[in-house]
């Protein structure tokens, strides 16, 4: 006969509401034939004396329960229909995501010194948020591996939620990493949030980067900022080293994009709104990269003018994405113009469904997976797009998948 090692019903409790009866049955493991199921269940020295009197004195009861368990154990006699046994082993769950240990980057000769003065000192900011955070992860990782001066980046944490878990995380993935955290008072844009075409653009933390110079201390007078979802692929020096030549902001601009889409019939149709654009040419540029002249734009009261277009947004429907428009409205055809390498953006396809979109031809310094569809989320699903490898190496999650063992 067939048997086969199965640890079942280990621990049994059944209770009683009316007296408040427990029945308890431990089952050890043991080889399982048709004969030992049934002389397992006739024995009643397989329970502890107290609880077997129990058992009996609800034994009306524990009728119900015997033919249940026969019923499951003959069922898995029926399945043992091979002597191989094949154990799935799951490491602990946990509820946060761990990640492994990045490796140690030092600047190199040419670094100015010391690497944290001013003259030397690069600050990028970035959002921390548990359902981005791999990506983050990613993105911090490509930064140091591909500059000459890692030592010499500071980098700034905007969070809604100062989360121990988070900052744990940052700490022992990247231990000799500068970085400082920021509580965003989320209460400062829910009042002005308009619903969008996705509710992830709906999120306050979203929003955070319009705050920048409210936020970071008075010594940070340049800031690039970085969304979660990109890899940075060249040396982040290039781009911080951007002439704004007296702009506040500094991004790849996309002229040859239809720009009247971004903004609704409502808008178009009302001359004192569509004005705001009168002497300028307006072009599309991406927010989820950009250098910001962090003293221009406090000096400048640039906060004030994106939220007085929120509130438009609040009573007349101008537009249907989250903080880009209000950005563009006060910015569009006003910033530096930096080279299309540093934003390869909408790999992550549109902000419906997420298509897979190849490489646009050129030059590459910074990938961006802007729209719905986010690499690691792709990668996860074994549905990847062609565009998600380049992303993966940089990937430092650590997987608790089931394992098996033969």
């Amino acid at each position: 006969m067939v048997a086969t090692s199965i640890s079942l019903l280990r621990h049994y409790i059944y209770y009683s509401p009316n007296n408040h009866h427990c029945c308890y049955i431990n089952m050890p493991t043991m080889p399982l034939s048709t004969s030992s199921s049934l002389s397992f269940l006739s024995s009643s020295s397989l329970l502890p004396p107290s609880l077997s009197m129990q058992c009996m004195r609800s034994s009306h009861r524990f009728s119900f329960i015997l033919p249940t368990l026969l019923f499951l154990l003959l069922g898995f006699q029926a399945l043992a229909v091979a002597s191989i046994r094949v154990d799935v082993i799951r490491k602990p769950v946990s509820t946060f995501p761990a990640f492994r240990e990045a490796p140690a980057f030092r600047n190199g000769d040419e670094c100015p010194k010391p690497a944290l003065s001013p003259p030397a000192r690069i600050d990028i900011a970035m959002t921390l948020d548990a359902n981005y955070l791999r990506g983050t992860m990613a993105a911090i990782l490509s930064i140091l591996q591909h500059t000459a001066c890692p030592e010499s980046v500071v980098f700034h944490f905007l969070t809604t939620h100062l989360e121990h878990n988070i900052i744990t995380s940052i700490r022992s993935t990247f231990p000799y990493l500068n970085y400082h955290v920021y509580r965003f008072d989320s209460g400062r844009v829910r009042g002005r949030i308009s619903r969008s075409i996705r509710q992830a653009l709906d999120q306050p933390l979203n929003y955070a980067r319009i705050y920048l110079a409210d936020i970071l201390p008075l010594d940070v007078r340049r800031v690039i900022y970085l969304d979660s979802d990109v890899i940075v692929a060249d040396d982040i020096r290039t781009l911080w080293q951007v002439d704004l030549e007296n702009h506040v902001v500094a991004a790849p601009e996309y002229c040859h994009t239809n720009f009247s889409k971004y903004f609704t019939d409502a808008f178009w149709g009302d001359q004192e709104l569509s004005k705001t654009f009168n002497g300028r040419r307006p072009c599309y540029f991406n927010t989820g990269v950009m250098v910001m002249d962090v003293k221009g734009w406090r000096e400048g009261g640039y906060t004030k003018t994106v939220e007085d277009w929120m509130m438009v947004q609040k009573h007349k429907r101008i537009y249907h994405l989250g903080s880009l428009p209000p950005f563009l409205l006060v910015l569009a055809g006003n910033i530096k113009p930096v080279d299309h390498r540093w934003n390869q953006h909408g790999l992550g396809g549109d902000n419906w469904e997420g298509r897979c979109r190849s490489l646009h031809p050129g030059p590459i310094s910074l990938l961006h997976w802007s729209g719905k569809g986010k690499p690691w989320l792709r990668l996860d699903s074994r549905r990847p797009c062609a565009v998600d490898y380049l992303w993966a190496p940089y990937d430092l999650y650590q997987s608790s998948s089931p394992t098996l063992e033969e």
